[in-house]
């Protein structure tokens, strides 16, 4: 009896899940991209996922592609051998789609060799909105600081030479 209430339930739910799979749904996709990579063909890359994507769906924001070094040596068996990542490109889009558009989404992403790593979150637009102004935010502030500091620099070293 048990089996069999379970199994509706299970029933139900993947009704839901089916129903649900036609509407447009907001993910967050951050990827890692080989830093072997010259930086042209870095930002060609990044340009023709993204183009991808406003193809099958919304572009909601991005984040450009950034050098960093990795938090731990991430390593990937090719046709050559093992190849370890310690710094990669890392870039970010948020868009919208439906579940066709998502499963394409991410076919691209399992083909294409020169990305090595990515994850792709079901999120919601308000949740991407708010971190791409906080980002924004951010970057400004540490323009102005920067500028500050210059500002300032060149003021110490004019009350020096007064001084002297």
């Amino acid at each position: 009896m048990v089996k069999k209430q379970n199994k509706e339930i299970k029933d139900e739910e993947t009704e839901v899940i089916e129903e649900d799979t036609a509407e447009p749904r907001v993910y967050e996709l951050g990827f890692h991209i080989d830093p072997e990579l010259p930086q042209e063909e870095v930002k060609s890359l990044y340009q023709a996922i993204k183009d991808a994507i406003a193809a099958i769906g919304t572009v909601i924001a991005v984040g450009e592609p950034e050098k960093m070094q990795l938090a731990y040596t991430i390593s990937r068996m090719e046709h050559e051998g093992r190849h370890d990542f310690k710094s990669s490109f890392f870039t970010w889009i948020a868009y919208e789609t439906n579940n066709a558009g998502h499963t394409t989404v991410l076919e691209t992403l399992r083909e294409e060799t020169r990305i090595f790593r990515f994850i792709d979150i079901l999120t919601e637009k308000e949740v991407v909105e708010h971190a791409a102004e906080q980002r924004d935010l951010r970057n400004r502030t540490q323009e102005k600081t920067e500028e500050t500091k210059e500002v300032s620099e060149e003021e110490l070293n004019k009350a020096l030479e007064e001084a002297a």
